[in-house]
C-alpha cells in the first residue's frame, strides 16, 4: 500500500507540473504575439525617406493626431476646387469634378442647381474670372461640424465684384484615396451667406 501510495502522489505531482509547464507555455506564446504585434505594428509606422541617398527615418501619425489641420485643409482644398472657376469649359467641368470628390450629395445639388440656372454657361460667355480666398475655418473635433469663412472675387470685363461667403456643413471619416487623400467626406454642405461687399469699375477695357 505504501508504494501504491507513493506511486500516486508521484503521478499527481507529474500532472500538477505538467499542468503548469503547458499553462506557462500558453502565457509565454500569448504574451509573445501580442509583444510581436506591437512591435510589427510601430516598425508600419516608420517610413523612410530618401534625402539624396541617404535614408532618413520618419514616423507616420495617426489621423486623430492631425484632425483639426487636415479637416481645415480638406475644407480649403474643396471650396477652392468648386469656387475657382474660369471662362474655360473643360477647366470648369475638370475642378468640379475633383471638388465633388469631397462632399457628398449636398455638393452635387448645389453644383446642379448653378447649372441649371446658366450660371456656369455665363461665367464662359461674359469671360468670368472667379476666385476664393478662405478668411478663417472653425472646426469643432468632437462634433465634427464646421463654417466656412471667405471672400470671393469675381472679374467681368468691365468690373470686379467681391462677395461674402459663408458656408456650413459636416465631415465624416472615409479610406483615403489619390482623389480624397484626407480621407474626410463634406456631408450636410449649404451656403449660409453668399452676400455683395463691393464692386470696383474697371478702367482698363
Amino acid at each position: 500500500m505504501p508504494v501504491l501510495k507513493n506511486l500516486e502522489n508521484k503521478i499527481k505531482l507529474c500532472l500538477t507540473i505538467s499542468t503548469l509547464v503547458i499553462i506557462a507555455c500558453v502565457v509565454v506564446s500569448l504574451g509573445s504575439i501580442v509583444i510581436a504585434r506591437g512591435m510589427v505594428a510601430d516598425a508600419n509606422k516608420k517610413i523612410y525617406v530618401l534625402d539624396g541617398n541617404v535614408p532618413v527615418l520618419v514616423r507616420q501619425t495617426e489621423q486623430d493626431v492631425n484632425l483639426s489641420i487636415e479637416a481645415k485643409s480638406d475644407i480649403e482644398l474643396f471650396h477652392h476646387l468648386f469656387f475657382t472657376l474660369s471662362p474655360d469649359d473643360k477647366y470648369i467641368q475638370y475642378t468640379i469634378k475633383k471638388a465633388l470628390y469631397l462632399v457628398d450629395e449636398s455638393g452635387a445639388a448645389q453644383y446642379n442647381a448653378l447649372k441649371e440656372k446658366g450660371f456656369y454657361n455665363n461665367v464662359i460667355g461674359t469671360s468670368t474670372v472667379c476666385s476664393i480666398f478662405c478668411d478663417s475655418v472653425k472646426f469643432d473635433e468632437k462634433s465634427m461640424k464646421f463654417i466656412y469663412y471667405g471672400r470671393q472675387r469675381i472679374e467681368r470685363r468691365t468690373s470686379i465684384l467681391y462677395r461674402s461667403l459663408v458656408t456650413a456643413g459636416k465631415l465624416k471619416r472615409i479610406p483615403r484615396s489619390p482623389n480624397n487623400p484626407h480621407g474626410l467626406l463634406i456631408i450636410n454642405w449649404r451656403t449660409l451667406k453668399n452676400q455683395d461687399i463691393e464692386e470696383q469699375a474697371k478702367t482698363d477695357f
